[in-house]
């Protein structure tokens, strides 16, 4: 081991406690990472990457999985430690920022309590100087302009600053290496930007080693000094930011370097990392006139939905004999949907995208406002007329893990809402109906009876979106649809998105805090804030030419 290197990884292996044959799951991975270091770690999901993080403070279960290989730190092999000596690394030396703030922090107690335990466990100090740390470090991650903050329950604060508090509770006790287990995929894109670059000031101010843990290289490239590209449990290649980034060997890399929707240029499909290795695939640009020549055949007709003057109020009371206070998550929205068109919400978290939804699918009812849809205001229909109203407005969710129930199968799943509507009642047409849905979201009929946990992300996401147009609605609601997914599989949805629109000639409102997808998708555009619509118009033209502050700062956050 160097003198410089803080841990390194060697030969690490890592199967299934079976007799399967094919139970490998990560394979000769070796890399290493120095003193006040950034080591980004890439690859899609079930490459490897979690299990690497997750085998460095040894949290993998013996029974289930064998490890072996070597993983030296500070001299010492955390293979051959006793769990005693482990248990006091974990937490004090290594510490890890989870994925999912809001999972990961305890919901039933306050964040001051959570900071308090993790100092009374690792550190020798008195109450007196732990807060005086937790105050310290809440200044450096920047949320000392929340008040009362150590008294607040994790649901009280943002996702951005849960994600601060998770930096505090991981640094709390100094240690020397930091994993960093996609900390940035569930945040808007300034959020993201703010995390990053905390990281990165702290890296420096902390003397801290990091191994930073992305599926995105475009995050991986603004902070990371070397990086390692991990591929079904084997790294592909490895170097320095600059020779990786700007002199990629292996196709795979070039591949998932070029993935990303283009800033400038409209493609009729996005490239996938298959397309890209197939040698024979070209990008089939969209030329302007043909983009305009779609546009004034949507907006040549009448809106298909129109929204005048929404507002929506939250009341809410701060205690037991106080005032109740209000809160204006929608201000005189307005807005116009027409037939065919995909009409994007863009904004940061609290903006008030998912509570317009809602309201328009009527599951928040709005103060004051219209909403017509096909010639009636939705907001006075009655529960008859609006449950055939909600049959033609379909949602995809964000998340496909909780958005599917775990004791359904495929099938069930499928033919749920047909079965609800009473459209289809013949079990072997409902069978069938839910085998055609399968082959249009681009998969078959071996997937009928798997159930949730046998799905890959993707999968259930393909799912999420057989089962919205099952019904063959009018309009689908794509709330962060693609936000919980690789940007490989990313790509392949908001492809297959693209051809149902073309099929069946949905209309989409797509919601995202991602603007370089909905510059791709999207034929117009509403920008949000505070629950207002502050810029609206033509995705090309807004971001050549942003005119609010707001915008501008948005689009400059794309990485």
């Amino acid at each position: 081991m160097k003198k410089n290197n803080l841990l390194k990884v060697s030969e690490l292996n890592i199967k299934l406690a079976n007799t399967s044959p094919n139970n490998t799951l990560l394979n000769n991975v070796s890399f290493d990472i120095s003193k006040n270091q950034i080591v980004g770690l890439v690859g899609e999901s079930g490459s490897g990457k979690s299990l690497t993080a997750l085998s460095i403070l040894r949290l993998l279960n013996s029974k289930i999985y064998n490890t072996s290989g070597k993983i030296i730190f500070n001299n010492k092999n955390i293979l051959e430690l006793n769990l005693d000596e482990v248990q006091r690394i974990r937490g004090k030396e290594i510490a890890m920022i989870f994925q999912e703030p809001m999972s990961a922090l305890n919901p039933t107690m306050t964040i001051g309590n959570q900071l308090i335990e993790i100092c009374n466990r690792h550190l020798d100090l008195n109450h007196n100087e732990i807060i005086k740390r937790i105050h310290d470090l809440i200044i450096k991650v920047k949320l000392d302009n929340i008040k009362n903050l150590l008294k607040k329950f994790p649901h009280e604060i943002s996702g951005g600053q849960k994600q601060r508090v998770m930096i505090t509770m991981a640094l709390l006790c100094n240690p020397s290496l930091l994993i960093a287990d996609e900390p940035t995929t569930a945040l808007d894109v300034p959020v993201q930007k703010e995390i990053l670059q905390l990281i990165k000031d702290l890296q420096k101010s902390e003397n801290l080693s990091v191994l930073f843990i992305s599926h995105d290289l475009s995050i991986v490239r603004k902070i990371a000094d070397k990086v390692v590209i991990l591929k079904s449990g084997e790294i592909i290649e490895q170097g320095s930011n600059s020779t990786l980034f700007n002199n990629p060997k292996n196709p795979y890399t070039k591949a998932l370097l070029s993935i990303k929707p283009s800033k400038t240029i409209r493609l009729k499909e996005l490239p996938t990392i298959e397309k890209i290795l197939n040698k024979n695939f070209k990008n089939e640009i969209i030329a302007p006139k043909t983009r305009f020549k779609k546009l004034n055949k949507i907006y040549s007709k009448p809106p298909l939905l129109k929204i005048s003057n929404i507002n929506k109020n939250y009341i809410s009371k701060l205690g037991v004999f106080s005032k109740q206070d209000s809160f204006k998550a929608l201000k005189k929205i307005n807005l116009e949907l027409y037939q065919g068109e995909t009409l994007g919400l863009v904004g940061e978290s609290g903006c008030g995208k998912t509570t317009l939804a809602k309201t328009i699918l009527q599951i928040e009812k709005a103060h004051s406002g219209t909403i017509i849809y096909k010639g009636e205001d939705i907001t006075q229909l009655s529960k008859r007329d609006l449950k055939q109203y909600r049959k033609d407005v379909q949602l995809i969710f964000q998340d496909p893990y909780s958005s599917l129930n775990p004791k359904l199968n495929v099938c069930e799943t499928i033919i749920e809402p047909i079965k609800y509507h009473k459209i289809l009642t013949n079990k072997r047409a409902l069978i069938k109906r839910a085998t055609q849905l399968l082959i249009d979201v681009g998969l078959s009929a071996d997937f009928l009876y798997r159930y949730p946990h046998e799905l890959s992300g993707g999968q259930r996401q393909r799912i999420g979106i057989a089962r919205a147009i099952s019904l063959n609605p009018k309009i689908i609601i794509c709330d962060e649809a693609v936000s919980a997914l690789d940007v490989s599989v990313q790509a392949q949805v908001l492809n297959l998105l693209n051809k149902l629109k073309d099929h069946y000639n949905f209309t989409y409102i797509f919601i995202s805090h991602d603007l370089s997808v909905v510059k791709h998708m999207c034929d117009n555009i509403i920008v949000m804030n505070r629950g207002k619509i502050e810029e609206s118009g033509d995705p090309d033209k807004i971001f050549a030419s942003p005119k609010k502050k707001y915008t501008k700062k948005l689009i400059d956050a794309i990485l």
